[in-house]
């Protein structure tokens, strides 16, 4: 067991954008951010984005932005808008949530990603990002994830980005009417150096043929066992 005699709490991440090959990660700001965010995952045919988020959708650009920032507020969270290193464009956003400092532990969630991000290289290096700088950037021992138990895309996400399932809490929440039972997925510290060496040698661009298709999957990587390096670099076994 890690000696923790000399722990002390964590800074709040969040805070400073996140930079990456493909996207740039950037703290929410209403003035640059709502019309962007708004069209990119509330405007028409975003509707399935909100099916297991216990708000939403909320059809106009007031509605979305003052809900999500009453909700911000109140839960503690800190959210990042994904933009597009190619042309600018606002793609998606998730945040963190859960955040103890004192724990070194918080939660990635509300991910709601637009359809141009949706199983893209760009949607797995937003997370990657977040995940690194959780870890790498300040020391955090903690990273989870839950979603509703029914959210089968959320499970497989979870899985596919090395989140290890923790269990499942029965009747944990009424939302939108109905019960949910929530899945817990977790990444510690320790879990991280392999994980964070498969996330860089997946995103590597030599993993992505001339239409974009991965050659390898990331599952396949993880279980390999890639040498631990920080995250955005890539040594093969």
């Amino acid at each position: 067991m890690d000696d923790l005699s000399q722990w002390t709490p964590r800074e709040r991440p969040g805070l400073v954008a996140l930079e990456g090959r493909r996207v740039r990660l950037e703290p929410l700001d209403w003035a640059p951010h709502a019309d962007g965010l708004f069209e990119a995952v509330d405007g028409p045919g975003n509707e399935g984005l909100w099916t297991y988020m216990p708000f939403g959708p909320f059809g106009t650009l007031d509605a979305f932005s003052q809900a999500f920032e009453h909700l911000r507020r109140s839960q503690g969270w800190e959210t990042l808008v994904i933009r597009s290193s190619l042309d600018g464009a606002i793609l998606g956003t998730a945040s963190y949530l859960r955040i103890r400092e004192a724990h070194g532990s918080c939660e990635v969630g509300c991910v709601a990603f637009g359809q141009r991000l949706q199983r893209t290289a760009e949607a797995t290096e937003a997370m990657a990002l977040m995940a690194a700088h959780a870890f790498n950037d300040l020391g955090y021992r903690r990273y989870e994830w839950k979603c509703n138990n029914a959210n089968l895309a959320s499970r497989r996400a979870a899985d596919r980005l090395g989140f290890a399932f923790e269990g499942v809490f029965r009747n944990d929440m009424v939302v939108k009417g109905e019960n949910r039972d929530t899945a817990w997925y977790a990444m510690i510290d320790a879990d991280w150096p392999a994980i964070s060496a498969a996330l860089s040698a997946w995103l590597d661009p030599a993993n992505f043929d001339e239409t974009g298709a991965q050659r390898r999957p990331l599952g396949n990587m993880r279980a390999e066992g890639w040498t631990p390096v920080p995250f955005g670099e890539t040594i093969a076994p």
